[in-house]
């Protein structure tokens, strides 16, 4: 075993991203269904890493600690981006966007069952390949791991969900950008938004300076501060929920309470440098985190998972289409929205997050989405989620 420390990991991270945009550039099929940069490099950089492994039966072990670190960073800069104005504007879709998505997690569990009804695996192990793993993503699914393994028999269930999770990421970044474009050109759609990006800012023009970032991140520090201790408040209480969901929070809250109580102190709600701030850190997130995928550990899984997976992009890119886009409007912002939750319904928020950024890049900007889908990826959902596993496992039983 190669074991990589944590400025290693960093180094092949950037790598790794450096990768994606050189391909991005010169492929017209990634380019075409923006196809977010980290993913064309880490599912390439992961394939690489199979291969040394099966050739020299050699595996690499990465640091990850500062992965987590970049995801809450990341997610307290979309607190900081959000304001009540606009999610206030956004609140019928919210709305709608909840409903559905609820909605899905039956269905995604009841596809997930009827293909492993025709394997000689558990039929729990629908279940665990669908919204546990899928729509939960790999904290669910290794949260409810040994759950499985002990109820069920499972003695795997770790190791297939995190393969589920894993390829869901990557699926889950691969199809939202062609079902947004899809949209886009079949309803000719486009931005009617002048609003900054949240992330993924287009306007070059704006200063960046060393002043700016250290505003931003004194600000982002104090954010996350307060998410911690909500986290640990809310952990108190028996409630379990990531540590970026607070953080989140902490964020939302004090965009839309310091610029009120001191209305002349500069606020970073929509500036190029919590833009900039954003992109680097879900960049280097998904680099990791798509790199450092085990692929060889899914090899006697491989047909049933593969049977489960396709069948729940073909359900997801249908149900998106068809249920999702039409209820939110027929319109740009709904489109954005839709590749976004093809991403959360496949992979996890960060990957929704991806999957707009790079349609936003391309077509315009679209502030509602960016607001609509976090609060549902990072709240809503993990709280459904859980109930609904319970029920599910409850009538498999």
């Amino acid at each position: 075993m190669m074991e990589l420390d944590s400025r290693q990991t960093l180094i092949l991270a950037v790598l790794v991203l450096f990768l994606g945009r050189y391909l991005n550039k010169r492929i017209n099929f990634l380019q075409k269904y923006n196809i977010p940069e980290p993913v064309t490099g880490g599912i390439i950089a992961s394939v690489i890493f199979s291969a040394i492994y099966f050739t020299f039966e050699q595996s690499v072990e990465f640091s990850l600690k500062q992965r987590d670190v970049l995801l809450i960073v990341f997610f307290t800069c979309v607190g900081l981006s959000a304001r009540f104005s606009t999610l206030l504007q956004g609140g019928k879709a919210l709305v709608i966007l909840l409903v559905i998505a609820v909605s899905y997690l039956f269905i995604q569990n009841l596809t997930g069952v009827g293909v492993i009804y025709f394997t000689d695996l558990p039929r729990q192990v629908g279940v665990l390949g669908s919204s546990v793993s899928l729509s939960g993503g790999h904290g669910t699914a290794i949260a409810w791991a040994p759950h499985f393994a002990q109820g069920y028999a499972i003695e795997n269930a770790m190791e297939i969900g995190i393969a589920c999770a894993t390829f869901g990421l990557v699926l889950g970044g691969i199809c939202g950008g062609p079902i947004a474009s899809f949209l886009i050109k079949r309803y000719q759609l486009s931005s009617n938004s002048d609003e900054h990006l949240a992330v993924g800012n287009k306007d070059e023009q704006e200063k960046i300076t060393v002043n700016t970032i250290y505003k931003v991140i004194l600000i982002l520090c104090i954010a996350i501060g307060i998410g911690i201790h909500l986290h640990q408040f809310i952990t108190s209480l028996g409630i379990k929920l990531p540590t970026f969901v607070p953080c989140l929070f902490a964020g939302i809250i004090l965009t839309n309470t310091i610029p009120l109580l001191w209305k002349d102190l500069p606020w970073p709600s929509g500036t190029p440098t919590l833009a900039l701030i954003s992109d680097f850190s879900l960049g280097l997130f998904l680099a990791m985190s798509l790199m450092s995928l085990q692929l060889w550990t899914l090899v006697d899984l491989a047909l049933p998972i593969l049977l489960l997976l396709t069948m729940q992009v073909i359900v997801i890119t249908l149900f998106t289409v068809f249920i999702v886009f039409r209820a939110l409007g027929k319109n740009y912002d709904a489109a954005v929205i839709s590749s976004g939750y093809a991403g959360l319904a496949l992979g996890a928020t960060p990957t929704a997050i991806a999957n707009m950024t790079a349609v936003s890049k391309k077509y315009g900007a679209s502030p509602q989405a960016f607001i609509v889908v976090p609060l549902i990826g990072a709240f809503f959902i993990d709280i459904a989620n859980a109930v609904i596993i319970q029920m599910s496992l409850a009538w498999l039983s």
